[in-house]
Formats: structure tokens, sequence, C-alpha cells
């Protein structure tokens, strides 16, 4: 169970993202496509017939990706571009990472993918340029004719969302974000594979909607708002149980108690991203 605990601020700090992360949904589509599927993604009657178009072709499509992204768990902090305003230019900053965090953030992903990777953890313009193309040209190519559908999902269960805030608060809006998941006040409490607690310190709640994710996952950054990654439920039909998920430099490790006195509001709560761990497990 992952457990989010909300000060006093925090509640007025929930927001609700426009739309998906495209660089973050490239990595995932990667993920739903070599493993059996699961969670909404695995209802969605559209990703049949695109799991048999793009799949086979997966390695000439993705170039690099599929390296950066195993089957469950782990995925590198740089895959999540928050600030970029399309795939573009979400490729381009991650290929900017500074050398010191791509090394940081590829070491987890274990010996094999490292060796693969070997380059582009040292930091070689031609391994960043590659990363670059590589995941331009697999957006192009498998994820903007879905883009739409994707786009759609999100907006539909934005405008749900935004009823239930408007008719009900805040409250209503965090007791109903997806089957199992509780809102008990100050809590609210996600089917996880593991059991942590997560402080948000006065920094709010950030809801990110996903098309492909198999399950909830975590994104962290201690001079941000938390991010909470949750599957776009598919129509009506009943939700599926939830698999804790996640992405991320320390994934497994979660941030500790608030430092004293961070909930109260701060100027600076949206300051520049640094020390971002993506918790989570299963996916």
């Amino acid at each position: 169970m992952l457990r989010i605990r909300f000060g006093p601020t925090d509640l007025a700090r929930v927001t609700v993202a426009a739309a998906p992360s495209a660089l973050l949904e490239a990595a995932l589509s990667v993920r739903h496509l070599t493993r059996p599927a699961s969670g909404p993604a695995a209802r969605r009657a559209e990703l049949v017939a695109w799991r048999r178009a793009v799949g086979p072709a997966l390695s000439d499509r993705a170039g690099v990706l599929p390296l950066l992204v195993p089957p469950n768990g782990y995925l590198p902090d740089f895959l999540y571009q928050p600030s970029a305003r399309d795939a573009v230019t979400a490729a381009e900053e991650a290929a900017r990472t500074p050398v010191d965090r791509l090394a940081a953030e590829l070491a987890p992903l274990g010996p094999q993918r490292r060796a693969a990777l070997r380059d582009l953890a040292e930091g070689s313009r031609a391994a960043r340029r590659g990363l670059a193309d590589d995941l331009t040209r697999y957006h192009r190519s498998s994820l903007e004719p879905l883009w739409p559908a994707v786009l759609n999902a999100a907006v539909s269960d934005r405008a749900l969302r935004s009823e239930i805030l408007l008719r009900g608060g805040v409250d209503a809006l965090l007791a109903t974000l997806a089957p199992g998941w509780q809102w008990a006040p100050p809590e609210l409490r996600v089917p996880f594979a593991s059991s942590h607690t997560v402080e948000l310190c006065g920094r709010g709640l950030h809801l990110l909607p996903s098309y492909f994710a198999a399950g909830p996952m975590l994104i962290h950054d201690p001079a941000a708002p938390t991010v909470l990654v949750r599957p776009l439920p598919v129509a009506a039909a009943p939700g599926d149980g939830v698999t804790g998920c996640g992405a991320g430099r320390a994934a497994g490790r979660h941030p500790g108690p608030c430092p004293r006195g961070a909930d109260r509001p701060r100027r600076d709560h949206r300051a520049r991203r640094s020390g971002r761990g993506v918790g989570g497990h299963g996916q």
C-alpha cells in the first residue's frame, strides 16, 4: 500500500495535468509492448491492432529506448520531462541531461543494459544525439497515429474530474480517482506492490494521467509537487486490481518525513527540479 499523506496546505495544491507526458508515455508504451498487457490498457480495443503493427518492429522503430525500459520497475528520471511542450522538445531535453545524472540514472538498469548504454552514460555527443533522434522517431512512427486517442481519453477524464471537483470539492476528487484507491483524510491510500508512506510536505500533489501505465507511479522531487501517475480508465469498465509500478533514480527509495516547517506556504515550492526520485515497483 502506498500512503500519500497530506499536510494542512496540500489540499489547496492538488492539480490535474491537461494531458499525459509524451516522453513518459513513449517509455510506458514500450513496456506495454514487451510484456503481457495489464491494467486498463489491456482492455483498450484500439491497442490490439496497434500492438500487432508496432510490436514486431519495435527495435527498428524505437532504437535505444527498449534498453532504457526494463519490463518492470525502474525507469530513468530523464524519461519524464514535465516542462517540455511536445515530444520533440522532451526528447531534446532528455538528451541534454547532465552527464553525472545520466550515469546515475542508467546505473540501476543492470549490467547488460549498462554495457550497451555505456557511451550514453559517459555523455558521448553521438550517443546523446542518437537518444534524441530515437525518441523522436519512435514517437512519430508509433505513437503519433495513436496520440489523438490518448488525448481524447485524457480530455474526457479531465472533464469528469473537473465536474467532481466543482460539485464535491477536493475531497470528492481524491475519493473517486480509481477503483480501490481510498481517501481517508489525511491519507490517500493507493494499492501498491510494497508499503511506503510519502509526506507531501506542503508542496501539493500533481495528478498525471497515463494511457499506457499498468498501475500507479509516484514521481518525487523535493523541489516540486509530488506527481502521482494515474492510469486512465477505460469507459465504464470495472477497475482492475492495481499493481504498483514506477521509475526513477531511486526506485524503491521514497521521501521520509517532512523537514521542520516544510508544510508552511513557500514562494519557491516550484523551484528548479533537483534531486528527483521516482518510486515504484512491479510495473
